[in-house]
């Protein structure tokens, strides 16, 4: 997959702007950076559009600017003149993605039957866009069109919103979704780019699914994690269940048997997707132990963090 439509994926969220004024194309790339949402899709929509990608690009260099409703070749070309650096288009126009293909430029056309899926997979491509996706079915028809289709990720469009946002991306199969809740054209144009960071923080908040899954707690021994265990039992009946290296209280008590990461135990989170909670981490100054990733069917699973709160180490752990 090309590196910036990996980004895409670790970013989770692409907005999907139409701009009528490219005076306003620097606030709005400024809002969604301060909303934690280095990404945006400037539709060609507006007159406005090819100007405000070069703004984008020019003043706002934290942010990844794309371009979307691109209909044309000639749109291609001057997106990508302007500093865009992903092309998105409604459909699957084989000439549009032809020649995004031969200048070795990142590009998701949009689908929506099986026989435009197989259109991209003839061409190499292994993320489409999925559009529109809730007129076209929503997210038990992109379950259902994908199965045949291991190699390929979708980015739904259309439809979507903070209501139906965690299920989409709670599938394994969505590479990201693309959304024009968080910076709609009403409030680009009235100035309201507090409200914009709002909703872009908001979304990467929900996109990430933070929880509390379990507590740790280092031991030195089975016989003192069988006993942890059991006292959590007999004052909470939680269940116990034993294991090779821990024994649990319910789903919310781990006794270790042995010393692990940690100099207390460590603290599980759960999200919806440890490529996304791990890269929004980073750019927090956080990084991971590579060598505690546990993956499954090539998707990480499980790793911790380099980093410890109060004696406990950072686990996270894929919903």
């Amino acid at each position: 997959m090309h590196d910036v439509l990996n980004r895409l994926g670790e970013i989770g969220i692409v907005p999907v702007v139409k701009i009528e004024k490219p005076s306003d194309a620097a606030a709005l790339g400024r809002a969604l950076i301060a909303g934690d949402l280095p990404v945006v899709e400037i539709t060609f929509r507006t007159a406005a559009a090819e100007e405000s990608i070069r703004i984008l690009c020019r003043e706002v260099l934290e942010i990844l600017v794309g371009a979307g409703t691109v209909l044309t070749t000639d749109q291609v070309d001057r997106a990508v003149a302007a500093g865009a650096r992903f092309i998105v288009s409604p459909g699957f126009n084989p000439k549009v993605v032809d020649h995004c293909l031969e200048r070795g430029i990142p590009v998701a056309p949009g689908i929506s039957s099986a026989s435009e899926i197989e259109m991209g997979l003839e061409r190499g491509l292994s993320v489409l866009k999925f559009f529109p996706a809730g007129a076209s079915g929503g997210l038990e028809f992109l379950k259902a069109i994908s199965a045949p289709f291991s190699g390929v990720q979708f980015m739904p469009t259309g439809g979507i919103d903070p209501g139906n946002l965690r299920d989409y991306l709670s599938f394994n199969r969505v590479h990201a979704v693309g959304g024009t809740w968080i910076a709609r054209e009403a409030a680009i144009a009235t100035g309201s780019f507090d409200e914009i960071t709002r909703l872009a923080r908001e979304a990467v908040q929900m996109s990430l699914g933070f929880e509390l899954a379990h507590l740790g707690i280092n031991g030195s021994g089975g016989n003192e994690a069988m006993a942890g265990a059991e006292t959590m039992a007999r004052l909470f009946s939680f269940p116990v269940k034993d294991g090779s290296s821990s024994t649990f209280a319910g789903a919310g008590f781990e006794f270790m048997k042995s010393p692990f990461l940690g100099s207390r135990g460590h603290i599980a989170i759960s999200t919806l997707s440890i490529a996304r909670a791990t890269s929004w981490l980073s750019r927090r100054g956080v990084s991971v132990r590579k060598e505690t990733a546990k993956e499954k069917d090539g998707r990480m699973i499980a790793v911790y963090l380099d980093i410890e709160v109060s004696g406990f180490a950072i686990h996270l752990l894929q919903k």
